[in-house]
């Protein structure tokens, strides 16, 4: 999931609510029993109740941001994925022990009497507007290729104990999709500015679905008008009011992997202006990293990132440092936006006047050796200052995951303020 969160910070890979798995060349570690990994866990607390919020990822209302977990690591390798974790906040950060575990057979919806087998988170936004954060899933309902798919994404609505009970299908009306593809990649944001989180998904070849909301309980928009003409593919966020006309605007991506992305900005109805074209690069992030009052971009590339300084102008720089998976968040509450690099180390870039610089950096070190990814760059902890939440993965049955603190002094924290593992999810499959 990207939002922006205090100091406008973009969140990592959430797109993807979720960081890259291990690669192949990762050391695998001796498989251990889910009983074994059960005791080892923190003991389980109960989801704080809340009464709602306005805080991001605030799935329970307590005022206290949540961490969602795809890709949990496994009781041995290659068995099937447990679902997603979610990690509930407290008054002094995220609680491993106030943990929940969705799964198909507890949370997701069937279609025609048959439970997916994939439950992946891909958003969260307050899609009902009760205060408390809805989480949008994806999923593969059963389909014989014939004519056009259903669809693959469900909502699972936010409450005082958290993400509990079934989910439902996202209704997409007829006149919002566009030919036979899937309708996926969905995007929360205010695209037209009435107060209310909305959906943008992909509809088809450079078209749009936009939904608006709120949403009833029942996945269906309040309006969803024909789908919107688009300069790429893949709407992937991240998600800011670049411009400050009040509407929230969204990054399009052209293809997966390197490729082309657009700024589209939103307005009265809806994503429907193309705004500045961004370079070619891997991962986008949105934040205010200097040079100027207006929000900026920074596009990763293998060699060099690649900047966009007062949008929607865009004027070009270049930072000599490459970074394929990119961050922005304000750790240390200058009202500037830290970029954080990662993919091969990572690196904490200064927010400066002048923009980041290579000189002036913090590198991450993990607390274990594997392969790191930036889960989330937002504050967990509630005292207006942006935290780091890093996973690090040693092969597919161990991993761990480290919350390092923002600082006024110094930026980020070196040593984490919370540690925990997923596989402490693996002792709740069977409650």
């Amino acid at each position: 999931m990207r939002t922006l969160g205090t100091g406008m910070a973009a969140l990592g890979c959430l797109v993807l609510l979720s960081a890259c798995g291990p690669t192949a060349d990762d050391a695998e570690p001796p498989r251990e029993s889910a009983s074994v990994k059960s005791a080892q866990a923190p003991a389980r607390l109960p989801v704080p109740r809340g009464t709602g919020s306005e805080v991001a990822d605030d799935f329970n209302g307590d005022g206290r941001r949540d961490l969602v977990l795809n890709d949990l690591v496994k009781a041995q390798a290659h068995s099937d994925d447990a679902g997603i974790g979610i990690v509930y906040g407290g008054p002094q950060g995220l609680t491993p022990g106030a943990r929940q575990l969705l799964s198909p057979a507890r949370n997701a919806a069937p279609t025609d009497g048959e439970l997916p087998a994939v439950f992946d988170a891909e958003a969260g936004c307050d899609l009902d507007k009760d205060g408390f954060t809805d989480l949008v899933v994806s999923t593969d309902p059963p389909f014989d290729g014939q004519g056009q798919p259903p669809v693959p994404l469900q909502i699972l609505f936010g409450s005082p104990q958290g993400l509990a009970g079934k989910a439902v299908k996202l209704v997409i009306p007829q006149a919002a999709r566009a030919g036979n593809d899937w309708p996926d990649q969905p995007v929360c944001g205010d695209f037209d500015g009435d107060g209310a989180q909305d959906l943008v998904v992909h509809a088809s070849d450079r078209q749009l679905s936009f939904l608006r909301g709120p949403f009833s309980r029942t996945g269906a928009p309040r309006a969803a008008g024909a789908p919107l003409p688009s300069p790429g593919n893949l709407p992937s966020g991240p998600v800011a009011d670049v411009d400050r006309d009040g509407y929230d605007d969204l990054v399009v991506r052209a293809a997966e992997g390197p490729a082309t992305a657009t700024l589209v900005l939103g307005g009265p109805t809806g994503p429907a202006r193309t705004g500045a074209a961004l370079p070619k690069g891997l991962d986008v992030a949105l934040g205010r990293l200097g040079r100027g009052a207006d929000l900026d971009a920074a596009v990763g590339g293998v060699a060099e990132t690649s900047l966009r300084y007062d949008l929607p102008a865009a004027d070009p720089a270049t930072l000599d440092a490459g970074g394929s998976l990119l961050d922005a968040a304000d750790f240390d509450g200058d009202g500037l936006s830290e970029l954080v690099s990662s993919g091969s180390g990572i690196r904490v870039f200064h927010g400066r006047t002048t923009g980041p610089s290579p000189e002036d950096l913090t590198t991450v070190e993990p607390t274990s050796h594997g392969t790191s990814r930036v889960l989330a760059a937002a504050d967990f902890d509630g005292d207006g200052l942006a935290d780091l939440a890093v996973r690090t993965y040693l092969g597919e049955t161990k991993d761990t995951v480290a919350v390092y603190a923002g600082v006024e002094e110094g930026v980020i924290a070196t040593t984490p303020s919370v540690t925990f593992s997923t596989d402490d999810f693996l002792g709740d499959v069977a409650d």
